[in-house]
Formats: structure tokens, C-alpha cells, sequence
């Protein structure tokens, strides 16, 4: 089952984690086995603490007995721990499905490493297929919609949903991705457009299961 496999990527991943550790948790149901794992292990003595990408994985933390930080204090993150919705051999991940990419993007900027989560249904050969997610400033929203048509991403805003921040998500459906980098670079031009799940230098390492079988993907330097 995919749930099996998310725990065991989840259990791979948070071995990584060591006393004396500031943790960075992502948010999404994949994340969350990463989280309810280290309650675990945190319910058995493991001194960390952690800060969190969404609401709901604060949520989530508190209930296990994990100490939550303000990031807004924090400069530096030792290990961030989080979910992708698509990620290739290069380590290039798409994120963004739970909305909360520009929270898990700084998160990630200011981690000493980043390891990604998943099954094995998120492994691809390149990135592209998955929608593209970006969070929108409200008030930009029909000139960031314009813009977006503009570059042939197909965008959608999504419905009936706000950020933790209060901003729309408009999810982008792009034919190809042939080049992520000119994409990023596109994107982050957009006057309006806050942050987007492309995420392609913060994760250092994937942990992938199939079939209960967790494979270890570390990135090699590729830049293309």
C-alpha cells in the first residue's frame, strides 16, 4: 500500500535526526509520517526541537509532544524533512499539492540539508507532469493569471482554498518542462507571485519506497 510506503521513506528519513537537532517539518500527508515518526522517538527520549511549514503540521507536532519554534526567530535549520509531489534523479522535486510551498521553500533555504519523502509513485524521470503550484498576492491576481497564460502554463486558480498567509495558490499546467530553471526564472519575475514549487537546488536527498524496498537518491551536482 502507498501509506506503507510513505512510513517506510518516513521511518529512512527521520534516522537521519540526532539529538541536539533544529528539525524542519513539511506539511502534507507524507510529511506527516515523517512527523508522527519523530514523536515517536521523541516520546522515547530524543531531544529536538523543530519548526514547521504549515498550521497543520504545528498541529500535528504539538500533539505528539515535539517543541515547536517560531521560525521567525530561527536563522538556521539542521535537517528539514518533507513530501514532494513529483521528484526526478537530478533531486529536482515539484512541491505543492498541500500549499504550502513558500513556507517550505524558506524552510529548506535555511536548512543545512533537505531530504524528500515519498513512494514510489512521486519517482520520475524528469519533472514536469505534476501541476505546477504558485502562491499568489491576492490583489495581483488577475494580472499574475494574465501573465501566466502568457507563458502557456494553462493556470487554475484553486478553489475555495487560502495559504497560511492568506494568499491564493494558482496551479499551473504546463505542456512540457523542458528547462526548470528557465521556468523558476520565469516565475519569479511575475510581479504578484510570491513563491512556486519548483524546487531545484534545496534537496539534497530522496527517500523512495516501493513495495516496502526504501531506496536512498542523493544529488550529484547536476545543474541542467
Amino acid at each position: 500500500m502507498i501509506d506503507d510506503d510513505k512510513k517506510a521513506a518516513a521511518v529512512a528519513a527521520v534516522a537521519e535526526v540526532r539529538d541536539g537537532m533544529l528539525v524542519g517539518l513539511g506539511t502534507g500527508s507524507t510529511a506527516a509520517f515523517a512527523i508522527r515518526t519523530l514523536g515517536e522517538r521523541v516520546a522515547l527520549g530524543l531531544q529536538i526541537r523543530a519548526v514547521v511549514t504549515s498550521e497543520a503540521s504545528g498541529k500535528l507536532a504539538r500533539e505528539l509532544g515535539i517543541e515547536i519554534l517560531d521560525f521567525a526567530a530561527i536563522a538556521q535549520v539542521d535537517l528539514t524533512i518533507d513530501g514532494a509531489d513529483e521528484i526526478d534523479a537530478r533531486c529536482f522535486a515539484i512541491k505543492g499539492a498541500g500549499g504550502a510551498m513558500l513556507r517550505e521553500k524558506i524552510v529548506a533555504a535555511s536548512s543545512a540539508r533537505m531530504v524528500v519523502i515519498a513512494d514510489g509513485s512521486k519517482r520520475v524521470d524528469r519533472i514536469g507532469a505534476a501541476k505546477l503550484p504558485v502562491e499568489v498576492l491576492p490583489f495581483a491576481s488577475a494580472y499574475v493569471m494574465r501573465a501566466l497564460t502568457d507563458t502557456g502554463a494553462a493556470p487554475v486558480i484553486r478553489h475555495n482554498y487560502r495559504t497560511d498567509q492568506g494568499n491564493l495558490v494558482v496551479d499551473c499546467h504546463f505542456a512540457t518542462l523542458e528547462d526548470p530553471r528557465a521556468t523558476a526564472t520565469t516565475l519569479a519575475a511575475i510581479p504578484g507571485i510570491l513563491g512556486h514549487g519548483l524546487f531545484l537546488d534545496e534537496v539534497d536527498a530522496a527517500y523512495i519506497a516501493t513495495s516496502g524496498v526504501v531506496t536512498r537518491l542523493e544529488r550529484t551536482g547536476a545543474s541542467d
